[in-house]
């Protein structure tokens, strides 16, 4: 069993800023890998997620349980989500997946790797000490700028208020040709194993 979780603040407010990237990429994959009328998310109280399950059935490979999941307890709060997920299904540390926006890369590149510090992030900040651990899977989603940050949101660079605005301008379609992207890079990990998906998809 995988559980593949997109951090991200819940509600319509946060629904298209730099900081739910996570959201829109497991929604893009779901939307991938299911006929849209079968795609609702189920709102769990208990684990504090919406979640949607599948029997994902690589090309050549047995069906695996794939769990996707969005946490509604806000991105500080990650880890709690995270915690009743991996306790509910019993799913080890280095089968959670957690994509998630990467301010220190920039927009569009993406990094695949196991365990490493929160560098700041506070999601994963909350989740490595609700596991006990930093030995999960981190999809890392490119949402920095190269180029005119500073101008744009005035000096010193604000990264709270960077993160909460939405995609604008030519960023659009840089963050659309992402979310496909990491998407398939779900897809590949799943089907031919991280390392393949390592290798393909990592900014180099």
């Amino acid at each position: 069993m995988k559980l593949i979780i997109g951090l991200g603040n819940p509600g319509d407010k946060y629904e298209s800023t730099r900081h739910n990237v996570g959201f829109l990429i497991v929604e893009h994959l779901l939307k991938d890998l299911e006929p849209v009328k079968n795609s609702n998310w189920s709102e769990e109280k208990k684990l504090k997620s919406q979640i949607y399950s599948l029997e994902y059935d690589g090309k050549g490979k047995e069906a695996e349980r794939v769990i996707l999941a969005k946490p509604e307890t806000f991105m500080n709060n990650s880890g709690m989500a995270i915690s009743l997920l991996a306790n509910y299904y019993k799913v080890s540390p280095d089968d959670i997946w957690i994509v998630h926006d990467e301010l220190d890369l920039p927009l569009g590149s993406m990094k695949i790797r196991l365990g490493g510090s929160a560098a700041g992030h506070h999601g994963l900040e909350s989740i490595i000490e609700s596991l006990g651990t930093d030995k999960f899977w981190r999809f890392r989603m490119g949402i920095g700028e190269t180029k005119g940050r500073d101008e744009a949101y005035k000096h010193p660079f604000n990264a709270t208020e960077f993160v909460l605005k939405p995609f604008s301008g030519s960023d659009k379609s840089k963050a659309r040709a992402m979310f496909k992207r990491g998407s398939k890079s779900l897809q590949t990990a799943l089907e031919k194993g991280i390392e393949s998906a390592q290798n393909q998809f990592n900014t180099k």
